[in-house]
């Protein structure tokens, strides 16, 4: 029996080609990122061991406030530089180094722009000298207080030399005009350090500039003496600082430095496994298609095997068999080219970070097992149906037809209505917060359901809409053969439809979900604010652009501007618990450009010591006027603030306003954001000249009207739709894989028929238009259900976020059309091999074809 296994296996290797090519796109997926996320991880783990090179101890400051990654970059408090004194006097120290080291020190090229990092953090520091790990290549350190060395880097991207005067920009000080000195590099001839910008200062002036005051630093970098260990130092040094500090070994530094951007590769690494599992799950429907079209066509084969005894069960082990072999096959495949994918992004990642020095190609034993693990369960698993079937087979009424008969589709339905409605009872569990605490996964598992259950639907719908869609090709006698070929078997049409149907309705629900985020933050901001223009920056790395304070005071001086009010933005912990919180330079003016009134209490210029609160955020809070809460932000000591105005969600920016004094203790002292209100009857074209100027010095941002910032806020959600349609877009290639192989095993299947046809007058032209309206009309079908399906989703999906703002459903008939036409284009493709075929067929070899 195996040997008659693997002889049908062969004789059939090219029907079997594309399911395996679905298994090798969807392995490849899920190896790639194993293999990306490992590559990036240990090139990570590089960087941050050269980085502490020769550092034995660590000494850190307690943060106020913990940061992740997706949050921005941890900066350490300042401490004064005494506790330098304290950490020499500790036994077994041979020497210290007061370090300042910041983000936000931004370079402007000699293009008068600022230099961007696209994700990685802009360091400022003090030097300190030449080490190990840091080479001068260039010039000298910088000695007095208007100059400044860079890394190589940095200098290439701003084109600058030694010699040149460029200007800086960081947190604690206006712009700055300084004399570039020195260019340095790293160990290994590296430009960066994993695509980061450094500009070193003398320690005055980085004190100064990234700390916000002198005669403080925020590391302490200690050598230990000979014979005294790591752990020993840190352990005495710990004890002689107190509670207040963190101290660790060099190793532990940098182990908890590269474990942050491990924690977001995990994050993007989920990312890339769930589009994988879309596309494995398109594979599934292609797999489950292909071994039911062929045991179909095997039923004489079949038949006579169990006639000459072979008993039930070794016709399943001979489908699954079958499947073992392709999945294998597949999976090495699949393996290989997820190691080449990984390496390519891992590439890619590298140059756009910067010329990141990538750690060597490796591969995980996770993604091997994966790889065999994914590739074989879903082959075995698609083919199990098929393979159960064929074990149903009765020798004699088999081996008097050519193909098993059509099945009634009572219990397909039953069952397809039943998993729908599960589906959609976890996805409304899922939406609506009632999945205690699970609800991600109830709305994964939601939207999972009732993809399959929509797929048990379609053979019931399917004859009557694909005879409604055909009809538009009727009118010639290939388009309505093509019609009834499309429709002569619903389950194997309702099956290949699913398979594009999964991918068009995930972009068609995402899109539906973010047009209408979209549309409802763009209509709810153009009727709230009242400004007619606006001063901001697009974020590119972990800060957000920034300005002087002092334009905002200048800006509400300029005839013809009625109100300005800047905001500034960071973290806190209020009453124990992380919040987003704003400060505003003029709470009145902010009032006065978003109309808004309070509910409680009265909105006016607020003390230092008060603190405004939205609707829904003093009801979180439990509090209300006259109520205190305490605050802690990334800087300084804890906060005391007493509420005085609760204003309608919408009409402040954020949820908690805080007085300009807060924004002192911020991580970023300046604002990132000012609204301009004109004066009436002024002219938007009279006043941004003027605006211009005063951000002159702040090339980060500039001053568009209030359309232009909403678009380009917007802007992020498109880019983000771009991303997903790039990602999903391998689904709906499996997905044209699946239509070609159906349609390539329905010609052989019908190769008697199309004999019969051709001989009776049907041309080779009109035999290739019949089945290119046969695939157009499936592939057609798919995309309407995929956006039915979509639209309902994202629909769903709309409503239970209304409460969280976006409150108005967009639909995209224009994308749902493009998508209805691309499907009939794909349509289109996918026939060009398969007519072919069925044009070529030797008419007298196909009437003898049995």
């Amino acid at each position: 029996m195996l040997r008659a296994t693997l002889k049908s296996l062969l004789a059939r290797k090219l029907r079997l080609t594309l399911s395996a090519l679905a298994v090798v796109l969807g392995v490849m997926f899920v190896s790639g990122a194993f293999v990306l996320t490992d590559t990036l991880g240990r090139s990570f783990d590089s960087i941050f061991s050269d980085a502490y090179q020769g550092v034995d101890v660590e000494v850190t400051a307690k943060p106020k406030i913990e940061i992740n990654e997706a949050e921005g970059e941890q900066t350490n408090p300042a401490f004064p530089a005494t506790t330098l004194d304290q950490v020499r006097a500790v036994p077994g120290v041979a020497e210290t180094t007061g370090l300042v080291l910041a983000d936000g020190a931004v370079l402007i090229g000699s293009n008068g722009k600022a230099v961007t990092s696209f994700g990685a953090p802009q360091f400022g520091q003090n030097w300190t000298g030449e080490s190990d790990l840091v080479q001068l290549r260039e010039g000298r350190g910088p000695t007095t207080d208007s100059e400044i060395a860079i890394n190589a880097g940095l200098a290439k991207a701003a084109k600058v030399a030694v010699g040149d005067r460029v200007g800086v920009l960081t947190p604690y000080a206006e712009k700055q005009e300084l004399t570039l000195v020195g260019l340095y590099g790293y160990s290994g001839g590296r430009d960066s350090l994993g695509g980061v910008n450094e500009v070193m200062f003398t320690t005055p002036v980085a004190q100064r500039s990234m700390l916000g005051e002198t005669g403080t630093f925020n590391s302490v970098v200690v050598t230990a003496a000979d014979g005294v260990t790591d752990d020993r130092l840190r352990d005495d040094v710990a004890a002689a600082l107190g509670g207040e500090y963190q101290v660790k070994t060099g190793a532990q530094a940098s182990a908890d430095a590269a474990s942050g951007l491990k924690a977001g590769l995990e994050f993007f690494n989920r990312i890339l496994l769930g589009f994988a599992a879309v596309a494995l799950l398109v594979g599934t429907f292609l797999i489950l298609n292909t071994f039911s079209i062929i045991v179909a066509q095997r039923t004489r084969e079949l038949a006579l095997m169990r006639a000459i005894g072979a008993s039930g069960r070794q016709i399943v082990g001979s489908v699954v068999i079958e499947a073992v072999a392709v999945g294998l096959i597949a999976s090495i495949l699949g393996l290989a080219a997820g190691v080449g994918v990984g390496a390519l992004l891992a590439w890619l990642f590298g140059q756009f970070a910067g010329g990141l020095t990538l750690a060597g190609l490796g591969v995980p034993a996770i993604a091997v097992i994966s790889a065999f693990g994914v590739g074989l369960v879903i082959t075995v698993v698609a083919a199990l149906l098929p393979a159960l079937r064929a074990a149903r087979i009765p020798p004699i009424a088999a081996m008097q037809d050519v193909a098993t008969p059509d099945r009634p589709l009572t219990k397909v339905t039953v069952t397809g209505a039943v998993v729908t409605a599960a589906g959609g009872t976890l996805l409304g569990l899922g939406l609506t917060d009632n999945a205690a605490g699970n609800a991600l996964a109830a709305i994964l598992g939601g939207v999972l359901l009732a993809f399959i259950g929509v797929a048990l639907l379609t053979p019931v719908i399917s004859r009557p809409v694909v005879h409604l869609l055909g009809s538009i090709f009727a009118w010639s006698v290939p388009g309505r053969l093509g019609r009834l070929n499309s429709g002569r078997n619903p389950r194997r049409t309702a099956i290949t439809a699913a398979a594009l149907m999964v991918g068009i309705a995930l972009v068609t629900g995402v899109t539906v979900v973010l047009d209408s985020a979209k549309s409802s933050i763009t209509g709810r901001a153009e009727q709230t604010i009242d400004a007619q223009l606006v001063i901001s920056g697009v974020q590119t790395g972990p800060r957000p652009p920034s300005f002087d304070p002092e334009v905002v005071t200048r800006a509400a001086e300029l005839p013809g501007v009625g109100a300005v009010a800047g905001f500034f933005n960071d973290i806190a912990l209020i009453d124990g618990n992380r919040e987003y919180v704003n400060a505003s330079t003029d709470l009145a003016a902010a009032s006065r450009i978003y109309h808004a009134e309070a509910t409680a209490g009265t909105l006016g210029t607020l003390a230092p010591d008060q603190v405004a609160l939205s609707e829904s955020k003093a009801t979180d809070l439990g509090k209300t006027v006259g109520d205190q809460l305490t605050a802690q932000f990334s800087r300084g000591e804890p906060h005391t603030y007493t509420v005085t105005a609760v204003v309608p969600d919408d009409r402040i920016t954020g949820s908690i306003l805080l007085p300009r004094e807060a924004a002192a203790d911020f991580a970023n002292p300046k604002p990132y954001l000012a609204l301009v209100q004109l004066a009436p009857g002024t002219d938007v074209a009279a006043v941004q000249p003027r605006l211009d100027a005063l951000v002159a010095d702040s090339p980060e941002v500039s001053v568009v009207d209030r359309s232009a910032y909403l678009e380009q806020q917007s802007g992020q959600f498109d880019s983000l739709l771009q991303m997903i349609q790039i990602l999903l877009a391998l689904a709906i290639v499996i997905a044209v894989l699946g239509i070609v192989n159906t349609l390539a095993l329905s010609v052989l299947e019908r190769t008697r028929e199309l004999g019969l046809l051709r001989a009776i007058g049907l041309r080779r032209a009109q035999t290739m238009r019949m089945v290119t309206v046969e695939a157009v009309v499936i592939s057609v079908f798919g995309a309407l259900l995929g956006v039915l399906v979509g639209s309902g989703l994202g629909s769903a999906v709309v409503r239970a976020l209304e409460e969280d703002g976006i409150s108005e459903l967009v639909l995209p008939w224009t994308q749902m059309g493009v998508f209805l036409g691309l499907a009939a284009l794909i349509g289109v493709v996918a026939a060009v091999l398969p007519a072919i075929r069925a044009a070529r067929i030797n008419v007298l070899g196909a009437i003898a074809h049995e």
